[in-house]
């Protein structure tokens, strides 16, 4: 899929550009194309820079919060939801141990992270398969929940809007965790219908009743506030949130007698080896997104869609992050160049390019979600697991453009 998708870029991109210098008489649109590969591989090594800080950075602070016990103890609190959700892993079977550390990881934004920790409980998961080529239930329900994108504090996201210049890096904290919410909501529906989850379970209705209530208090306080004191509010809650997850790994680990940081550096050594593999992906996806805009293949398209959405009477500021929402549930590595391409084109706190890192945040790559954790176990038949993992997608990109519109619109 991957491949397939990087040489029509390319193709694209030759044929626009054939027909702005034949039909258009646009001599120049080589020479942008050709400057735009120098020009994405430069930004790519820019970009690499800040991502090798920042997963060794919380990979470090994982580690930590690890040895200390703290991901042990959110595994024994979750236990009693996840025996209801999953009533095919046994209590107390390190599967249970893996996820917790996957959503851990998923929930601090760290997606690079988190996918040989996934992998790892998906191996667990499999051990409790008793027909090794077909998902179980269990396997589909943390598929999904891992592809609907659940993340509390989107840290890469932060880091990308930093490296582009963005005076608050933390503007996007609210608004992702809203539309992640909403899309992680409707997985975890979609799942239970087609499982027959007894959601009314008196744990289960605690915990889903506790979200919905953090998040209607969220959105009532929301509704009373002004455009400029949400993009305040959701600024003030990222950082104050973000620094005290990092202080209470540390108070934890010290109160345990964990050497913090050798530990840390232990962690961060794992986060080194993740960012040092990523840097042809990036440099690959960046300057095919790069050839496809400096063709005008981009832009057209996305006029299109526009002159569509204009005949309907449609606010159509939405359109220019769209790339980023259609690329993303094929590869993390497109929707990730797109987004850094977006932010470079129209400007880093432009409404595109807000509705984008939300989007970003709170949508996953789910094909290529599906065919690594499924693959890595030898399944072949899937099940309900993509449509479930596909209807999330779709939840967490309708909710990131009405909440972009109502936060920065």
């Amino acid at each position: 899929m991957l491949n397939t998708l990087w040489l029509a870029f390319f193709i694209v991109a030759s044929i626009s550009g054939l027909f702005q210098w034949v039909v258009l008489h646009d001599a120049e649109v080589f020479g942008r194309i050709v400057r735009s590969l120098f020009d994405m591989a430069d930004l790519s090594v820019q970009v690499m820079i800040l991502l090798f800080g920042t997963l060794t950075l919380w990979l470090g602070f994982l580690r930590i919060a690890e040895a200390a016990g703290l991901v042990e103890k959110l595994g024994q609190l979750l236990a009693p939801l996840f025996r209801r959700l999953m009533p095919g892993v046994p209590a107390g079977h390190p599967a249970l141990g893996l996820i917790t550390l996957n959503f851990a990881a998923n929930g601090l934004g760290l997606d690079n992270a988190a996918t040989p920790i996934g992998l790892r409980a998906m191996r667990e998961l499999q051990s409790l398969n008793p027909e090794p080529k077909t998902a179980t239930n269990a396997q589909i329900l943390f598929l999904v929940l891992n592809s609907s994108s659940l993340t509390l504090l989107p840290v890469t996201i932060f880091m990308y809007r930093a490296q582009q210049g963005a005076p608050d890096p933390t503007m996007v904290f609210l608004p992702i965790l809203l539309a992640t919410s909403a899309s992680s909501l409707v997985g975890l529906l979609s799942v239970a219908v087609m499982q027959r989850i007894r959601l009314q379970d008196p744990v289960v209705l605690l915990w889903l009743g506790g979200l919905v209530l953090i998040l209607g208090t969220f959105m009532a306080v929301l509704a009373t506030l002004s455009t400029a004191a949400i993009a305040t509010f959701s600024s003030l809650t990222g950082n104050l949130a973000l620094f005290s997850i990092i202080m209470l790994f540390l108070i934890v680990g010290a109160y345990k007698k964990v050497a913090v940081y050798e530990c840390f550096v232990e962690g961060a050594k794992e986060g080194f080896d993740i960012a040092k593999s990523l840097l042809p992906y990036l440099v690959a996806m960046l300057c095919a997104i790069g050839v496809l805009r400096a063709s005008g293949a981009l832009d057209a398209a996305l006029d299109a869609i526009r002159w569509a959405a204009t005949g309907l009477n449609l606010d159509t500021r939405f359109i220019d992050a769209l790339p980023t929402a259609l690329a993303k549930p094929f590869s993390g590595s497109a929707a990730r160049a797109l987004l850094i391409e977006t932010m470079q084109h129209f400007g880093v706190d432009s409404f595109p390019a807000l509705l984008a890192a939300t989007v970003q945040g709170s949508t996953e790559t789910t094909f290529y979600v599906l065919a690594v954790y499924f693959g890595a176990v030898g399944i072949q038949r899937a099940r309900h697991a993509v449509g479930c993992a596909l209807l999330a997608d779709l939840a967490g990109v309708l909710a990131s453009i009405g909440i972009c519109y109502w936060f920065f619109g």
